[in-house]
């Protein structure tokens, strides 16, 4: 038998074995014990509740409960007190002398207590949203225990798919931020604490800094070395904790955004003295710590203050925020450079504190639902953070229905939090048995097949990815033809159980979605197949209650209807597709490898700039086409991308001239010019220049202008603001003015305005 489903077997069956028995819970489906609990303790009242309906659901019965543990006599389960033996949120648990005692490290150490022994002596598990296992048994019995756990990290979050379900998130002791900060102020909190619309006209000087002045925003940063800054705030803070009295812990982090912080004399003398941003950073959250030394400080590490001071050291009461978004996923921190420079920062960090939250990313914001192969990785990342000093840790892995294997993910990073050292593979092996069903072979072999494409490919996971950043590896035709075989193999092992082909289904979509995304990069494909996938993908979609298709909340349905307007073959194609394109203002340099083709191959990009988009940060684009002939032309367009989270913001506006011999121009329609705009939902929007008769052209140039800095309203203010184009159309048929624009899909959405 294959070692790792002997493995899985006997994760799954050891705690099924019968031990001399302690106490007696349940006897031929009739209680035999009480479970006496402290009810003045939220946490031993949940631990009771949980406990007795998994009780019930293995043997049809639950037990009488007694809520003061006063009353305990031989022969009960007792729930509650405190025990030395194990940490917060750990447990002791002790059967003896015809009493089961679970007893608690700290906050939940009693409900957690409950679910270990669920899972190790009843056999019980919880893999995802109201999924559970419970053995039938009509007797239950308890073995002599002495058994004391410590969870490896004190704060464990993971925002994934599930956690609405209550019993779920107790099941793994999830943590919310507004258990653990006060006022729910847990990251990004600058403009929070103290608002620049509030404050930055009549301060300006408490706000960043950039390029040689203030400049107050939503996502400026502070003036660090400002000592008003700093008063202002301990005034604000100290409000905050008397309007939630109880709670100890606040975030005071900088705000979303990066390289914004304040490069004003001050903090300019300081940051070099430290040798990182991070330097302003750590002093001013010591003097915090120091102004309430009985309350905890978190503070972000993140982006430009990821690297810690040369010599400041955060006080015990201070807590470091380290975030690894800059790092790709195809291999653990180790062993790429991204991770490398990680590691450089969390390296140090642990070397002058023993108080370290990670915030740890794992899955494409961009591309939720689309293949994310990262589940190798999970482990040994986990266990870098535990050698690392983090004793809080948060899984941003992913919070909506549909995403890659969501629910395997969540299952996995929910045990794996409790100990990092458990078999990743037979935990692999327990839930796909357990949620599949007799799927579950080919849903693993799926899984291993997959990760071993991602590393022969060499493309690198990144958490703002493309699908077709790995069309030529991982997604290559081969590929996808072997997985769709495997996904039909999991379909026919389940067909005749509706739920278990449910789950095999909504794991497709992933596939689905990767299929469509790469079509869209090719011509001369079969355009009635590609029409019916797209339908298919939409009507599952709906099916399954799929909501968003990235971070920015674009609709499925949206996508999908978008899809057929913008990817399809038009009724009248482009003049200029396959024209020639000359630069007199290159694209930044990353993009150029594309450039001579990306605007003129008849192809349009998708939500990722990454692929198919020519990109310029900070200046003006200038460009001309050469239709190669002489021909009518009634209207010129510009693709363009609108994605703020990415610091892509649409130009100020486009303009054309255009050419008969390539000598004289003349100006073509009216300049475009496009309105701020400040929603999140990714867009495309064109720039459409009409004549009301047809003009002889061959040449057209077009010239971009850009808005210049981010605005002080955006992530990247004062900095060179990016935008993005992708195809330039010619037609010969008149299009509708640019007056009355219409939005071709609902909003908020992915749209196509003109």
């Amino acid at each position: 038998m294959n070692k790792n489903i002997l493995s899985a077997l006997l994760f799954v069956l050891l705690p099924c074995l019968q031990l001399p028995a302690q106490i007696t819970l349940v006897e031929q489906g009739k209680p035999k014990a009480r479970i006496v609990y402290n009810a003045r303790n939220a946490a031993d009242a949940s631990a009771a509740q949980l406990l007795n309906k998994f009780i019930g659901r293995i043997s049809g019965t639950r037990l009488p409960t007694v809520g003061d543990v006063k009353d305990a006599r031989r022969g009960d389960v007792v729930i509650g007190g405190q025990t030395e033996r194990a940490g917060e949120d750990g447990f002791l648990i002790r059967c003896s002398d015809g009493r089961l005692t679970i007893s608690s490290g700290g906050d939940k150490g009693s409900l957690l207590g409950v679910v270990h022994l669920l899972e190790r002596y009843l056999g019980c598990d919880y893999f995802a949203r109201n999924v559970w296992q419970a053995p039938k048994r009509q007797t239950i019995t308890l073995p002599a225990l002495d058994w004391a756990e410590t969870p490896a990290f004190r704060y464990r979050q993971t925002q994934s798919y599930g956690t609405e379900d209550a019993d779920y998130r107790a099941w793994y002791g999830l943590e919310e931020p507004d258990q653990m900060f006060a006022g729910n102020l847990w990251v990004h909190t600058f403009n929070q604490i103290l608002p620049a619309s509030r404050y930055g006209r009549r301060h300006p000087e408490w706000y960043s800094m950039i390029n040689g002045r203030r400049q107050p925003g939503d996502h400026s940063q502070w003036c660090l070395t400002n000592e008003e800054v700093f008063e202002a705030a301990c005034n604000k803070i100290d409000s905050i904790f008397r309007a939630h009295p109880g709670m100890k812990m606040i975030s005071v982090s900088q705000n979303d955004g990066n390289n914004t912080n304040c490069q004003c004399p001050s903090c300019r003398r300081l940051e070099e003295a430290e040798g990182s941003p991070s330097g302003p950073i750590i002093h001013f959250m010591n003097k915090l710590a120091r102004r309430f030394p009985d309350k905890e400080f978190s503070t972000l590490a993140y982006l430009f203050s990821m690297q810690p001071p040369r010599h400041v050291r955060p006080l015990p009461n201070v807590n470091i925020m380290l975030c690894s978004i800059d790092c790709r996923r195809e291999v653990p921190l180790t062993d790429n450079e991204s991770g490398r420079e990680f590691m450089r920062a969390i390296d140090g960090w642990a070397k002058i504190s023993r108080n370290i939250f990670v915030w740890d990313y794992g899955i494409n914001f961009d591309n939720m639902v689309a293949p994310f192969p990262n589940l190798h990785v999970l482990q040994p990342n986990m266990r870098i953070f535990r050698s690392h000093n983090a004793n809080m840790l948060f899984e941003q892995v992913n919070g909506t229905r549909g995403t890659d294997f969501a629910e395997l993910r969540g299952y996995l990073i929910g045990k794996l939090m409790w100990n990092p050292d458990m078999n990743a593979d037979s935990l692999t092996h327990a839930f796909l048995s357990g949620y599949y069903g007799a799927a579950a072979p080919a849903i693993y072999q799926y899984l291993k097949v997959r990760e071993g494409a991602l590393l022969a490919g060499e493309a690198p996971l990144w958490i703002y990815d493309s699908t077709i950043s790995h069309k030529d590896g991982m997604l290559n035709d081969r590929c996808m033809k072997r997985y769709q075989q495997l996904f039909d193999e999991a379909e026919a092992a389940v067909e005749a159980d509706s739920v278990l082909l449910s789950r095999v289904q909504l794991s497709r979509l992933p596939i689905m979605y990767a299929e469509l995304e790469i079509a869209r990069t090719r011509t001369g494909g079969d355009t009635d197949d590609i029409r019916r996938k797209v339908a298919t993908f939409k009507q599952q979609c709906i099916r399954f209650g799929v909501k968003s298709l990235n971070e920015r909340n674009n609709s499925p349905a949206d996508y999908c209807d978008l899809y057929l307007k913008r990817f399809m073959p038009q009724a009248e194609p482009s003049k200029a597709i396959g024209a020639k394109v000359t630069y007199q203002q290159p694209p930044a340099e990353r993009y150029r490898n594309i450039a001579d083709r990306a605007l003129t191959d008849g192809l349009y990009g998708g939500a990722s700039y990454v692929e198919s988009w020519v990109g310029w940060e900070g200046k003006d684009a200038d460009f001309t086409i050469d239709l190669g002939r002489e021909m009518p032309v009634t209207a010129v367009s510009t693709d363009c991308l609108h994605q703020l989270g990415a610091w892509v913001l649409l130009p100020r506006s486009v303009t054309y001239q255009v050419s008969a011999d390539g000598r004289r121009y003349v100006p073509f329609g009216q300049p475009y010019v496009f309105s701020e705009d400040r929603d999140l939902t990714i867009k495309y929007k064109q720039a459409t220049a009409n004549v009301p008769q047809a003009v002889n052209v061959r040449y057209i140039k077009v010239h971009v202008a850009t808005i210049g800095q981010c605005p002080a309203w955006h992530y990247g203010v004062g900095h060179p603001a990016w935008f993005f184009i992708d195809e330039v159309e010619v037609k010969t048929s008149p299009r509708p003015s640019p007056k009355g624009r219409e939005v071709l899909t609902a909003s908020p959405s992915l749209s196509l305005e003109e």
